[in-house]
């Protein structure tokens, strides 16, 4: 049965992959007391990172680089979906969100570009949604891609 948060996505017409598989030694999240971590999405589809460059340098704009951090939200929710048993109405708050843009070094619009996974948390959980965050600028970043996104959930 669907709940509260699942018909909010489908109104939305979010789709929640299956979780995508850690690249590398480490697991996709924690579950500790009642927080989950989420480690660092990217923004896959289909196995495959779509868009990889520099924010700044002509390579991706930031249309494009805000559509990659909301690839990177869908991720965290799938890690969260995992997380909580396949119920995301376990989710009492968006704590914080950590992300990463492959930028250049004069590029200063990395909180515009997290918005994009900002605004979906917003949009699925409602003021729950709401959470602290940092956006900072890298040089590059996993599989060339252009965000990477971490997160932490309050669950019950």
């Amino acid at each position: 049965m669907a709940g509260k948060i699942d018909a909010r996505l489908a109104e939305l017409g979010i789709e929640i992959p299956d979780a995508p598989a850690p690249a590398a030694n480490y697991v996709p999240y924690v579950v500790t007391g009642n927080l989950v971590i989420v480690s660092g999405q990217v923004p896959m589809e289909a196995g495959k990172v779509s868009v990889t460059g520099v924010v700044g340098d002509g390579s991706v704009t930031e249309e494009q680089a805000i559509g990659e951090a909301q690839k990177c939200a869908i991720n965290l929710l799938a890690q969260l979906k995992t997380a909580t048993g396949g119920n995301l109405d376990r989710v009492k708050r968006v704590v914080k969100l950590g992300g990463f843009v492959a930028s250049t070094p004069d590029f200063t619009g990395q909180p515009k570009i997290i918005n994009g996974a900002s605004d979906m948390m917003v949009e699925v959980f409602g003021d729950a949604g709401r959470h602290a965050r940092f956006a900072v600028g890298a040089s590059a970043l996993p599989l060339g891609c252009v965000v990477e996104i971490e997160g932490m959930f309050e669950i019950d």
